[in-house]
């Protein structure tokens, strides 16, 4: 299945939180997207394994896309190194995506600066042939996105371009609150975690706003990117004049 987008979170919810409402927003559009999760999220506070899977799959029917995986790596342990990027390369084959979407560059958990090393560079490697990847026994053929832009998450990093999710950040919140054991809970069975709180909850929605101020809409989601983005003519700014 080739897909437009192909969405990586090093966690289960990572994507949610970062760019769901952008997803929602391709989707709605016509394009196919997946979520690849690099991790089970098995060192979480909060939740087992088992319900980690069952809300990443409600989240899935919610935001409507098209496939998620599971790659399985260790949780807060998974290595930059040479087996986990080829399995990212062999996942980006697979799906041949134009744009991959994967955690911010640095930030408050050290896993999501690292998952978005790897992806980056597995991105870039993916497009050399001499790099030999197989899938049920066949070689798979280079591929190279054209974009990897980084979804900002708990840091503020300043955004390289923001998107306008309006219209589709009521799901966003919805797809996030499938995440039960996780976000705005007050079940008292298990320990208070920081994402647990209100707080955290009410700063999610905070940065959306103050990221859609910044381009005169209602609510927005911001990426960085290491390529510069280039626009054929002046034009892309005028359909967009808010």
């Amino acid at each position: 299945m080739k897909l437009d987008i192909l969405a990586f979170g090093v966690h289960p919810d990572d994507v949610e939180l970062g760019c769901s409402g952008t997803i929602i927003n391709a989707i709605t559009e016509g394009k196919k997207v997946g979520i690849i999760d690099l991790t089970q999220g098995e060192l979480g506070t909060r939740g087992t394994i088992e319900t980690r899977y069952a809300e990443a799959s409600a989240a899935a029917k919610v935001m409507g896309i098209s496939a998620r995986e599971n790659l399985k790596m260790d949780d807060g342990f998974f290595k930059h190194d040479k087996k986990n990027i080829r399995e990212v390369i062999r996942t980006i084959r697979r799906y041949q995506p134009e744009i991959i979407l994967c955690n911010a560059p640095e930030d408050r958990h050290p896993d999501h600066g690292r998952s978005a090393k790897l992806v980056a560079e597995a991105a870039f490697l993916s497009g050399l042939r001499k790099i030999e990847t197989k899938e049920e026994g066949k070689l798979q053929a280079a591929w190279r996105p054209t974009y990897v832009f980084h979804y900002i998450q708990d840091r503020f990093l300043q955004p390289s371009f923001v998107i306008d999710i309006t219209d589709s950040f009521d799901k966003k919140i919805e797809a996030i609150l499938c995440y039960k054991t996780q976000f705005n809970s007050s079940d008292n069975d298990e320990p208070q975690t920081y994402i647990s709180s209100p707080q955290f909850f009410e700063s999610v929605k905070a940065r959306a706003l103050m990221l859609g101020k910044r381009i005169g809409v209602r609510y927005a989601e911001g990426f960085r990117s290491e390529k510069t983005i280039g626009l054929r003519s002046f034009d892309a700014f005028i359909q967009n004049v808010t």
